[in-house]
């Protein structure tokens, strides 16, 4: 694949459970209601506590797009048939072949339903065979329990913790876990994920 034009082209991952839609702006007034509950925010490294907040990280998310630093989505949950949360795959290297899915969140009425593992599958699967990645990881604050057990659920190795890595929104240093998938292990695992 051509990874040029990756930020331009519009590209739609699906399966029977989820849709990955590329994040627009018509997607604001669908996720606001979801972003407004508290506690998706509580480990992230983002502060949003009101419709400002969640509008200036919405418009950071296709800002980034734009500058070709991250391509954000829409979760679409095709069972329940709502709009559940974002994703989006960062950090993007296609020089090193590797990227971070990350930046993900869901309405705490549908986590623990499968609809993180249905999305993980569509960016695993796109990232290594489509882009043709090596690496990709994940990662997620030292104190997210919830988040690391869902990380190791799916199949991610853990790789460590990087101590003081980062400076939140509001000022706390967090320590956060590093978990990666490489292609090698997901050929042989990506059986599991056929959804």
């Amino acid at each position: 694949m051509n990874t040029g034009h990756f930020f331009e082209e519009e590209y739609i991952l699906e399966n029977r459970r989820a849709r990955l839609e590329p994040l627009q702006p018509h997607h604001y007034p669908l996720l606001l209601p979801i972003a407004m509950k508290k506690e998706i925010w509580e480990f992230t490294s983002n502060v949003v506590n009101n419709e400002v907040d969640f509008e200036r990280y919405f418009n950071t998310a296709l800002a980034e797009r734009k500058a070709g630093t991250s391509y954000p989505f829409a979760i679409y949950d095709k069972q329940n048939q709502l709009y559940g949360g974002c994703t989006r795959y960062g950090n993007i290297a296609f020089a090193h072949k590797k990227a971070e899915i990350g930046w993900t969140w869901y309405d705490p009425t549908l986590q623990r339903t499968g609809l993180n593992k249905a999305c993980k599958s569509l960016l695993l699967n796109f990232g290594f065979d489509v882009l043709q990645l090596n690496r990709i990881e994940l990662k997620t604050s030292l104190l997210n329990l919830k988040s690391q057990g869902a990380m190791l659920k799916i199949g991610a190795v853990k790789e460590g913790i990087f101590r003081n890595h980062m400076i939140t929104e509001n000022g706390t240093v967090r320590n956060t876990v590093y978990f990666s998938f490489i292609k090698e292990e997901w050929e042989a695992t990506k059986e599991s994920y056929e959804l």
